[in-house]
């Protein structure tokens, strides 16, 4: 069956509108485009395609990955700041999505609120892509999964352990994407910072139809097992006030030596969605370590962020 078929002209605003086999085939893309890229071969399938980038929040990894990967396939970004725009206030989201979809032929959104993508969605009448929302980071979930395939050569039956704030964007998104594709996931966090029980029941349907299991917890001997550990910064883009009391809350579950040890496996790798504080949610030893696969993680952003703008716009 041609997947391809599946993508032309949609949106990718979070993991929970797309099956596992169409997770599974942008993965493929990716691994094929990433390939290509390495013998320096670049494509043409967003020749002739304008493509609005819009940040309320400053990025690295997204601004550059978005940048490169249309660049590399003849696109023609273009770099709107949120306040250069003003989204929602000089002008309603409706009028701008209106007015940037008869200019670009696709548009990322980064940013906070996860109904303003999905207004750039309803109004725009062209593919929009989720960047980051407060509720949802779906392209970063799409380069850990490739970044663990690489690394352990399959996806199903490999048990994935986050540790932090385990109802932010990266713990949701992390939790809808392995239960679709069979990763056993669990979270460990404070009962304060679980996430909701609707989305737990969501991917638990998600993980008894691909064969995988999920648990949440805030016990951290429960990463006995883990092939993957993976954290990201106890007080998320916004909530920087909260800092002290996140770092006493979290200070348990910080991924040091000891809690790697206690997998009680050579193999598991560490991941983390960068920027890292170090010293507070990951110690600078095992972000440096052997197992530490961010930088990895943090080039697949290219790699993969490329292959949903050629399937969903490309020729």
């Amino acid at each position: 069956m041609d997947l391809s078929r599946n993508f032309k002209g949609r949106s990718f605003i979070t993991l929970k509108d797309y099956t596992p086999e169409e997770i599974l085939y942008l993965l493929d893309l990716a691994a094929e485009l990433k390939a290509k890229k390495k013998q320096g071969i670049t494509g043409d399938s967003l020749k002739g395609k304008n493509i609005a980038l819009i940040f309320e929040k400053p990025s690295t990894r997204t601004r550059c990955a978005f940048t490169v990967a249309a660049a590399d396939e003849g696109g023609n970004p273009t770099y709107l700041a949120g306040n250069e725009i003003q989204l929602g206030h000089k002008e309603s989201i409706e009028d701008t999505a209106r007015v940037l979809g008869r200019m670009f032929d696709g548009i990322e959104f980064r940013g906070f609120k996860q109904e303003h993508v999905e207004a750039l969605e309803k109004y725009s009448n062209v593919p929009v892509w989720n960047g980051l929302t407060d509720e949802y980071h779906p392209t970063q979930i799409l380069a850990d999964l490739l970044t663990m395939r690489e690394h352990f050569g399959r996806l199903k039956g490999l048990k994935f352990v986050y540790l932090g704030d385990g109802r932010n964007n990266m713990a949701n998104s992390l939790m809808i994407g392995c239960s679709k594709v069979g990763v056993d996931f669990a979270i460990i966090a404070p009962e304060s910072l679980w996430p909701t029980e609707r989305l737990i029941g969501l991917c638990k349907g998600y993980a008894g139809e691909s064969g995988s299991t999920i648990t949440v917890t805030d016990d951290a001997d429960a990463v006995k097992d883990a092939d993957v550990l993976y954290t990201d910064v106890w007080a998320s883009m916004g909530e920087e006030d909260k800092a002290a009391e996140r770092i006493a809350l979290l200070k348990p579950y910080q991924v040091n030596t000891e809690l790697m040890k206690k997998t009680g496996k050579e193999s598991t790798i560490f991941m983390h969605c960068l920027p890292a504080v170090k010293g507070k949610e990951v110690t600078e030893d095992v972000f440096e370590s052997e197992a530490s696969v961010v930088f990895d993680e943090a080039e697949n952003r290219l790699h993969t962020i490329k292959a949903v703008m050629v399937a969903t716009l490309g020729q």
